[in-house]
Order: structure tokens, then sequence, then C-alpha cells
């Protein structure tokens, strides 16, 4: 089994002088998870090649990501030297996972030949996942008749109390609760900064990087039960 994991490729908000990139704990805790239980992983983005990290992610750096940070080829791999879209088969993976970070935001939605990917990876009876702003990437993924994903479907991700609480409403291009809903989606949320993920058949969500973890080992449980 293998998984596609998509990160986002910019550095700073468009409008203030604020860094941001790739929250680093939605990519570690979900990866280890996945590499605990013998699943392969490939890292693209939007652009291919180097990933930025939000800083406030690597503050309060845990176990797991020091783990992965240290490790060389893993950060050359993943954070390093990521693949670009035309690098990539969807018929090689069984999941695509889009991990979050405010970055995500501006390059996410537009990926249109990430949508495309994705799209196909769920033809092909696979797992399409993401994570708190990583659901954005969900937005032009189509389902088997050519429809929005997301339509009628129950997800998470992150919600507009968590984005006021970041102090961050008015600095982002809109909101990702809001868009989840204007797709048609069911959208859940639980406590801000709690750990929520949701299942709706092939396509799981967690609304934080809280849940990264959670939503790793969802994706392996319906990895064993999809295969």
């Amino acid at each position: 089994m293998k998984v596609l994991i998509v990160l986002t490729n910019v550095e700073k908000y468009a409008n203030i002088d604020r860094p941001t990139g790739l929250w680093l704990s939605e990519l570690t805790h979900f990866y280890d998870v996945l590499a605990k239980n013998g699943i392969e992983a490939d890292f693209v983005s939007p652009n291919g090649g180097y990933i930025p990290l939000e800083p406030q992610s690597i503050l309060n750096m845990d176990e797991i990501d020091w783990t992965y940070y240290k490790d060389e080829d893993f950060r050359n791999r993943a954070l390093g030297n990521t693949l670009r879209p035309d690098e990539v088969k969807a018929e090689d993976y069984d999941a695509i996972y889009y991990a979050g970070g405010h970055g995500t935001m501006w390059d996410f939605p537009e990926a249109e030949d990430l949508g495309t990917i994705a799209s196909a990876i769920y033809r092909n009876d696979g797992l399409v996942t993401a994570v708190c702003h990583g659901v954005v990437g969900l937005l032009p993924v189509v389902d088997e008749a050519g429809r929005p994903l997301l339509a009628g479907r129950t997800v998470t991700g992150f919600s507009n109390e968590e984005e006021a609480a970041n102090g961050t409403t008015n600095e982002v291009p809109f909101l990702a609760e809001d868009a989840l809903r204007e797709k048609g989606a069911d959208y859940q949320s639980g406590a801000a900064f709690a750990e929520i993920v949701r299942v709706d058949g092939r396509l799981l969500t967690g609304q934080n990087p809280q849940s990264a973890h959670q939503l790793g080992e969802a994706v392996v449980k319906a990895l064993r039960t999809n295969s």
C-alpha cells in the first residue's frame, strides 16, 4: 500500500508580512502512523521542490516531530525535494492525504492537476483524506460521476472558530469551513483544537493539527478494510 501526501509551497500570507507554510505535525504525526504500519508514502506539492514550514509549528515540536525532522532522508524527500504533479501517477497510490498549514489556502484550491490526481485515486477505489486547512485541496476533487466529491458528504476541517482564535480570519483569502459548506458538504466541527475526525466512506477528514494522528489511524484502518 502507498499514500500520496500533498504539501503546500506557499511561504507567506499574500497581503501581510507573516510567514506560513506547512504545519509540520500534520505531516509527521500522520506519516508516523503510516510508517509504523509498514505503509509507504511519496510527497508532492503544487510546484514540486521545497516545502516552507509554518514557524509556529516548529516552536513546540514533540518527539515525533523531532524524529522525522532530524531524519535526513525524510527531510530531503518530504521537505526539500517534493515531486511535481506531472511526476505522479494516480494508479500508484491507494490514498491521497492533504496536509495543512495556512499556506494551503493560496495554492491548494487552484491546484487542478492535484485535484485530477485525487479524483482518479477516488475513482480507483482509493481514499481521499485531508486535515485542517488541507481540506481546501478537496474543493476541485470530483467523484465517479463528475460531481464535487464534497457534495452531501460529512466532513470536518479548520473551523471558523479556530480561525478566529488564531487571529487570522481577515488575513486568509476565504474561510475553510465556509468553502466546504459552499461545495454542499455537511460540515461538522467539535471543540476548538480537540481531536476530531470524520469518516464518510472513502472520504476522511480531520479538523485541526491535533487530529493528524487520529486521522492517520482511521486511514490505516480504512486501507486495510478496503484492500
